[in-house]
């Protein structure tokens, strides 16, 4: 659970923090960027109206609800930058909890959303003990896909949502992936193996 300061877990190179009003700035300039935000709204930014008055507040109230679940700033656990987000978005009842992340473009490609979210996924079943991980994305968005296979998660199923303004890719369905309790103790081996084996 978090700490005093809203910190929830660090890893190697990531603080993961609560988020305050004070983060508006951070997050407008996060979905500012066309490419962030490509498999999301086809580019289009999120307004900072939207994200002050609707986001935030919607992500602050989840904190209390359901105690080690919501989204999360991932800063630079060394120079305290803000680099995005990370998210066990929980379910009505907390039971579940949709992983989620959204980095900045610059720190793309360096293993930073898999080192956050196999730190949440741990999280979400050895500290919350949800049953469910699970996470959604375009079938096109192989970037993401892959973090969800390195996270644990494995596939389970394609489908197909119908929009008003679909953007490319769409005609290729969304995806889920999932990881069940039952089966997080096999990964959690794996993973504990690995970092004996360094």
């Amino acid at each position: 659970m978090p700490d005093d300061d809203g910190v929830l877990r660090e890893t190697g190179r990531l603080t993961l923090r609560r988020f305050t009003m004070a983060d508006v700035d951070r997050l407008v300039a996060l979905d500012a960027d066309p490419e962030v935000m490509r498999f999301l709204t086809n580019g289009v930014p999120t307004p900072a109206a939207t994200i002050r008055d609707e986001v935030l507040p919607r992500l602050l109230a989840q904190y209390g609800r359901h105690p080690g679940l919501g989204r999360w700033a991932a800063l630079d656990r060394f120079t305290g930058e803000f680099l995005g987000w990370l998210a066990l978005d929980p379910s009505d009842d907390g039971g579940e909890a949709e992983l989620g992340y959204r980095l900045r473009r610059a720190v793309w490609g360096h293993g930073l959303a898999t080192e956050g979210a196999r730190a949440l996924v741990r999280h979400a079943f050895d500290t919350v003990g949800v049953r469910r991980v699970w996470a959604q994305t375009m079938a096109v968005n192989d970037r993401s896909r892959a973090v969800m296979a390195r996270a644990g998660l494995r596939y389970a199923r394609t489908f197909h949502l119908v929009f008003d303004d679909p953007i490319p890719g769409t005609e290729h369905g969304e995806v889920e992936y999932e990881l069940l309790r039952a089966d997080w103790p096999a990964i959690r081996q794996e993973w504990d193996a690995a970092l004996r084996a360094r």
